[in-house]
């Protein structure tokens, strides 16, 4: 697999969420009359995570998430180089959606829904918004972790379904607190091309240290390690030499 293909397939991954869930915010807004509030928000990122995995786990893993590669990096999953590159595609893809999204929907969606940007909610300190991402994020990490990279979960072939029921799950818990990002990329492009960077920082914080916790948690307690190849027995003569198989 070449690295070029990986990198589209990184950047493809992060626009199908990041398009689905600012779309999905954007909807919800009076000038565009779409229902269904948070739960069609937590629906369409996880739906959207979910068909990410499905079409390019096989080609990059589909990380989508710099805190998914940040896991994978901090457990030797991938060597620093790619994870940048990795990252650099994630942001990438985010940044598309989030243009096209613009160019798609009323300003004035646009602009009542801040383009669909995770923010938290007017009562939430930075330490609620830093603690509620990294608990959010922990939770995800380890359903990556539990259905895509432990081989018992692979088992159960719902790598997919999991993690994105994971998003929603988060975004139906922790949306109306901090916007439930869990990732740095979906935060990252959105905030670019609306220019609005208050709080971004917090929102790479935050997943990053609960992806790699959730990360070391789990490849250093939750998971077996790799089976040990059989001996294979050697019987000499007593010469200390091998018999002839003749």
């Amino acid at each position: 697999m070449t690295t070029i293909k990986v990198l589209i397939a990184e950047a493809l991954g992060t626009f199908y969420l990041c398009f689905a869930g600012i779309a999905a915010i954007l909807s919800t807004t009076s000038a565009v009359g779409g229902g269904g509030g948070l739960v069609a928000i937590a629906l369409a990122h996880g739906l959207a995570l979910s068909l990410a995995v499905h079409n390019f786990g096989g080609i990059s893993g589909a990380h989508v998430n710099p805190a998914v590669t940040a896991g994978m990096l901090i457990t030797g999953r991938i060597k620093p180089p790619l994870a940048a590159m990795y990252i650099v595609a994630q942001l990438a893809g985010s940044t598309v959606a989030a243009v096209l999204c613009k160019m798609i929907f009323p300003p004035e969606a646009v602009s009542a829904a801040m383009l669909g940007i995770p923010l938290p909610a007017p009562w939430a300190s930075t330490a609620t918004v830093l603690l509620v991402e990294f608990i959010l994020t922990f939770l995800l990490i380890t359903s990556v972790f539990g259905t895509a990279v432990d081989d018992r979960g692979k088992t159960v072939k719902i790598g997919a379904f999991g993690i994105g029921l994971t998003v929603a799950i988060d975004i139906l818990a922790g949306g109306p607190i901090t916007g439930a990002s869990m990732n740095p990329a979906r935060s990252f492009g959105p905030a670019l091309v609306a220019g609005h960077w208050a709080w971004h920082w917090a929102y790479w914080v935050g997943p990053v240290l609960g992806g790699c916790a959730a990360a070391l948690l789990y490849h250093h307690v939750l998971l077996d390690a790799p089976a040990e190849p059989p001996v294979k027995e050697e019987w000499l003569d007593a010469g200390g030499r091998r018999p002839s198989r003749t």
